[in-house]
């Protein structure tokens, strides 16, 4: 282990572990030692670990190094300046650490008072400082010619102070002399506990201002931050351009960024394909990370800077010790606060050792000038593409911008042709459905439907091998509202999980933004669907359904209306009186007139008018004649329209639907309505601005419980057990699938709310885009989309086509249309009969009172003094009451003389 001081507040001991034997080798006991100080920062623990092993590794053959380490927090320059006087005191020859923005010029300051060397892998520091060398390149010139190269003529500049105004001013006087825009924003002095908020208003107000090219001039842990909020407020989509101004592309976790459609560029300095780096990278592997934290992750160029710092003071010392050079000190040249400060004597053989090597290490050629500064480096151009980061080029002081044309952008399937193309998609009936028995099948074998025969197609027409593959979570593709991250099949495009979806994807332009459509090879809407009411069984009184009750009540306040009148102008009229015409020519027995149109025979008249049928009166008067004739008008007009829709009504059964539109279900609460819980449906409501469904939408996300579901099997399910109290929101397409099958208890009501279409998906940028696009085409001019959609929808149909009738069913009158008709003939015949009852029994009743009456007057009349005419006669009465055939037989037999009919019967005074 290496010795440790405690130099100040907050300070960490470290010490020095035994490597693995890959790197392992027998460190012989010389007496040569080189001292040197480390400076480490908290978190930098893979830096650290980088710095130990360049230890071993180096300081393996003739002289030991010997380290002194110290952690703490570099922005405190009260701990900066203890830590960096306690190294000195212990008579270190060199020292390595970091810096920031605060803590820069305390170290440099002491650097050229004490003539102590110090190599730090942070970033440039600014002005000429002889001590200090900087292992870290200049990233100025590879900027500007990136810049160049992608011909921006107006962007943002966001950088972070730590890192100095050298870059700022160099893109500024670039920008003076080319004629950019540049909006220049330094992003370094945010508070950590509001930065994120500030992060987001921060490119709110760039959107504002139309800047979509952006550098980011900061390190990589500030690089994530700013970049996590990107992906926050979705502004790493296509029509967005960053450039990562750091020499750590790689470095960092941009798997989120990769699919979203913004180009990302960057730098590298660590060619992870140079063999000196792939050896390094095994070893590397091989690491314990307890013992080496940060091992189990691919070194950072932070940490590769650190190594080959190790590597450049191991050959200056070893240099210096071939010079036979005296590195000890005398005097107060180990006190740091002495005053007047007394420089090392020897520091300045050791700064020049260090400035002279040259070595190739992890960042390439390792080479400096006389400022300390790195020369004849070069480092690699980057682009974020759908399968990761990918060299475009390289930088260099001689040559400047060199671009691989060859590894832009590839626009055709070849190497599709031997690599299996994942097709992802979504069991959805009848696009993707399992095979009766599909667990005897392989492959793409063990489905069916349209998508899948779709999906032959495709592979046929762009000469591809496909393996279809059903999306994980069973979803279409929705980005999460609070962490952005798309989930579905749009998810699986986005993240290079699969190649292509084929599915009913409908396109959108939130997806559009982070994946790439075919043109649609199916037009829809979105639709209502219900549970199909029950046909609507015809009434016992289904015969009133012509006309309207208001009507039929009408008819019958006209009908009595009618009849009073023809009373009343009877009544009023001389026409109508007429006297009673005697039989046989025998004279009037009364001078009384008679009228024919009493209140009763006024209402028979009007009923017989009525119902189309004769009377055996009619009005003899002109008055009388006009109200038969007007009524006899109105009659026709009635009867006529009633017959028209007679039939209709009677043969037709109707299905009364309780919703007919979008505005009947916004309207109402008693019937709910939802959509599938991740899909382009629910988005087009959440982000409608039509009043009609922006209230649908507030509805829905507030209903509880929620009318919302994971699959549209179970939107289907619902409706159909919710007894008519569950609308389902779902593509005109789907909706009339499901329509066409059993138990066919469902149905679409109204038209499509919208229009949009279904497409092939495909990953921005992917080579299968245009084939695919050319194929769709191909496929719709020759008719094969129609002939695919009439087999799974109809010809596969259960409920027989849509427009289909039973001309049967319709032309037929059952029992049950006409029975009212029935219970009315009936009923009146009761009627009839028990009106005939009374009137008899009412008859009876009186006559046999009057009988009683006579045979009291009869007996009446045996007493002295009546007369036996009178008794003879009111015999006869009695027999005409009881029978008045009797009593015409009794006449003839000439009881009842002068008598001679049985007319006269009726006629006895």
């Amino acid at each position: 282990s290496s010795p440790t001081t405690q130099c100040g507040v907050n300070v960490n001991v470290f010490s020095v572990y035994p490597v693995p034997i890959l790197w392992s080798q027998h460190l012989d006991n010389s007496d040569l030692v080189s001292l040197f100080g480390g400076l480490f920062p908290r978190g930098a623990d893979q830096e650290y670990s980088a710095f130990r092993v360049g230890m071993v590794r180096f300081g393996m053959t003739d002289f030991r190094l010997t380290p002194h380490i110290d952690n703490l927090e570099v922005a405190n320059s009260f701990a900066v300046t203890n830590c960096f006087c306690s190294q000195f005191s212990r008579g270190v020859y060199a020292i390595f650490g970091f810096y920031d923005k605060k803590s820069v010029n305390t170290i440099t300051s002491f650097c050229e008072t004490l003539h102590v060397s110090f190599i730090t892998p942070s970033f440039p520091a600014e002005g000429m400082n002889q001590f200090v060398l900087q292992m870290r390149p200049d990233i100025k010139g590879p900027l500007v010619s990136l810049v160049e190269y992608y011909k921006w003529e107006k962007f943002a500049y966001l950088y972070d102070s730590d890192r100095g105004l050298s870059t700022l001013q160099v893109i500024l006087d670039t920008a003076a002399e080319k004629k950019w825009v540049v909006t220049a924003i330094n992003v370094g002095n945010l508070k950590d506990e509001r930065k994120d908020e500030a992060y987001r208003s921060l490119f709110q107000d760039l959107e504002i201002r139309k800047e979509r090219r952006i550098i980011l001039d900061c390190e990589q842990d500030k690089v994530k931050d700013i970049m996590e909020q990107v992906i926050t407020i979705g502004r790493h989509v296509k029509g967005y351009h960053y450039i990562i101004a750091n020499l750590g592309f790689v470095d960092g976790d941009l798997s989120k960024i990769q699919y979203g459609g913004a180009n990302v560029s960057g730098f590298q300095i660590v060619d992870f394909d140079d063999p000196v780096v792939a050896k390094f990278d095994q070893g590397w592997e091989a690491l314990e990370e307890k013992e080496y934290p940060g091992a189990d992750t691919r070194i950072r160029y932070t940490s590769a800077l650190t190594y080959d710092a190790v590597n450049v003071m191991t050959e200056a010392f070893r240099f210096l010790h071939k010079q036979r050079i005296d590195m000890s000190r005398r005097g107060n040249s180990g006190d740091c606060l002495a005053n007047p400060a007394v420089p090392w004597a020897q520091g300045v053989e050791i700064e020049r050792a260090l400035k002279q090597v040259r070595v190739d290490g992890l960042t390439g050629n390792i080479q400096f000038d006389q400022y300390g500064k790195r020369i004849n480096y070069s480092v690699t151009v980057m682009e974020l593409k759908n399968n990761g980061p990918v060299k475009i080029g390289y930088w260099n002081e001689v040559d400047k911008m060199v671009v691989t044309k060859s590894d832009l952008y590839p626009n055709d399937t070849m190497g599709m042709e031997n690599k299996t193309v994942i097709v992802t998609t979504i069991l959805e009936a009848p696009y993707v459905m399992l095979k009766k028995n599909s667990e005897l099948f392989v492959g793409n074998d063990r489905y069916e439907g349209y998508c899948v025969d779709l999906a032959a197609e495709i592979a046929k027409h762009c000469g591809i091998r496909y393996q279809l593959r059903i999306v994980g979570d069973g979803k279409y593709g929705a980005r999460d509202a609070e962490t952005k991250i798309w989930n579905g099949m749009v998810g699986e495009l986005v993240y290079g999980k699969a190649d292509i979806a084929v599915a009913p994807l409908t396109i959108t332009l939130v997806r559009e933004e982070v994946i790439d459509f075919s043109k649609p090879f199916m037009s829809l809407g979105i639709s209502i669907m219900i549970k199909k009411p029950q046909k609507s069984k015809p009434g016992v009184f289904s015969f009133l359904d012509p006309l309207a009750y208001e009507i039929w009540m009408c008819i019958v306040f006209a009908y009595i209306g009618v009849s009073v009148v023809l009373f009343l102008v009877s009544r009023f009229s001389p026409y109508e009186w007429t006297l009673e015409e005697p039989e046989d020519g025998a004279l009037p027995l009364t001078t009384e007139s008679n009228n024919e149109f009493g209140i009763f025979n006024s209402l028979w008249f009007s009923l017989g008018a009525f119902m189309r049928q004769g009377c055996d009166i009619s009005p003899r008067s002109l008055s009388g004649r006009i109200v038969g004739g007007v009524w006899w008008f109105f009659t026709l007009i009635i009867i006529s329209s009633y017959t028209a829709n007679l039939a209709a009504f009677l043969t037709v059964e109707r299905m009364v639907s309780p919703i007919e539109s979008a505005e009947d279900l916004a309207k109402q609460t008693e019937i709910a309505y939802g959509t599938l819980d991740s899909g382009s449906t629910k988005e087009f409501f959440r982000r409608s601005k039509i009043a009609l469904f922006d209230k649908m939408w507030q509805y829905m996300k507030s209903a509880e419980p929620s009318v919302f579901v994971k699959k549209t099997s179970e939107g289907v399910l619902r409706v159909r057990k919710s007894k008519g109290k569950y609308a389902y929101l779902l593509e005109s397409t789907m909706n009339e699938y499901i329509e066409q099958r059993k138990p066919c208890d469902t149905m679409k009501v109204g038209g499509n709310l919208d229009s949009k279409g279904y497409g092939i998906a495909t990953p921005k940028g992917s080579p299968l885009r245009v084939p695919v696009n050319l194929a769709v085409l191909k496929l719709n001019e020759q008719g094969t989309l129609d002939k695919m959609k009439n087999k799974w929808w109809y010809d596969k149909g259960e409920c027989g086509f849509k427009d289909s009738t039973n001309k049967e069913k319709t032309s037929a009158l059952s029992l049950s249309n006409v029975a009212g008709v029935f219970y009315i003939l009936v009923g009146g015949l009761g009627l009839a009969m028990m009106v005939a009852l009374v009137e008899f029994c009412y008859k009876s009743r009186a006559e046999a009172k009057k009988m009683k009456e006579e045979v009291f007057s009869r007996s009446m009349s045996r007493l002295p003094g009546n007369s036996p005419r009178q008794e003879s006669v009111d015999t006869a009465r009695v027999l005409c009451v009881l029978s008045p055939a009797s009593a015409f037989n009794l006449g003839k037999a000439g009881h009842f003389r002068g008598e001679g009919s049985g007319k006269s019967c009726g006629r006895t005074a």
